[in-house]
């Protein structure tokens, strides 16, 4: 029997939606120390699954070759964990955090942040599930990315900023908007990897 595979939803569709439930900044920790990521991980190591994005420095130049990730961030169902990567303590925990073999880390369009994880950190990230692959196999043709996933699960419209999406992830001060841009990609991912049953 031929069955017509599934279609993504229009932006326009999107558009009309609800907001999906963003996570406020008293549910997001900044981690830039070692002190801080230790805490972090301590909390992270019980979970099962982690919804997981990068972000780095946009570059504007065509030979320019990115030095990021700068951002690697880490979330839970109810936080999420934004580590900045300056201090060598810091980015070790999270090089060990993205190495762990048994614990998922759930994002969009990953292959970019690996490769960029292999070369700045020196590891191999373990157990990376780029959750496109799962719609492809539900038959969706294209890629399905954060905002199309957030309006077929939940019926909601998942915004992103676009001056987030460019502004400089490598400045030792970020802003609010950035800290809930890049908390909510991740945590927006754990809810679409937790929904998909696959826990």
């Amino acid at each position: 029997m031929h069955t017509t595979p599934p279609t993504h939803p229009h932006k326009e569709q999107i558009a009309l939606l609800e907001p999906f439930d963003h996570l406020g900044l008293d549910r997001i920790q900044l981690v830039s120390t070692p002190a801080q990521a230790e805490q972090a991980r301590a909390t992270l190591m019980t979970l099962p699954f982690w919804g997981f994005d990068t972000e780095s420095k946009p570059t504007f130049v065509k030979e320019e070759v990115s030095q990021g990730p700068h951002i690697v961030q880490l979330a839970s169902l109810e936080q999420a964990w934004v580590f900045q990567l300056h201090d060598p303590g810091c980015r070790a925990i999270v090089a060990q955090l993205l190495a762990l073999p048994r614990i998922t880390k759930a994002g969009f369009g990953l292959g970019d942040d690996r490769k960029r994880i292999t070369a700045q950190l020196g590891i191999q990230p373990e157990k990376v599930l780029d959750l496109n692959s799962i719609f492809r196999q539900q038959g969706y043709r294209k890629d399905m990315g954060v905002k199309g996933a957030v309006a077929v699960l939940f019926n909601r419209r998942f915004s992103k900023s676009k001056r987030a999406t460019t502004s400089n992830w490598a400045n030792p001060r970020l802003t609010e908007a950035q800290l809930v841009y890049a908390a909510n990609d991740a945590y927006a991912a754990a809810h679409v990897y937790h929904a998909l049953g696959l826990v």
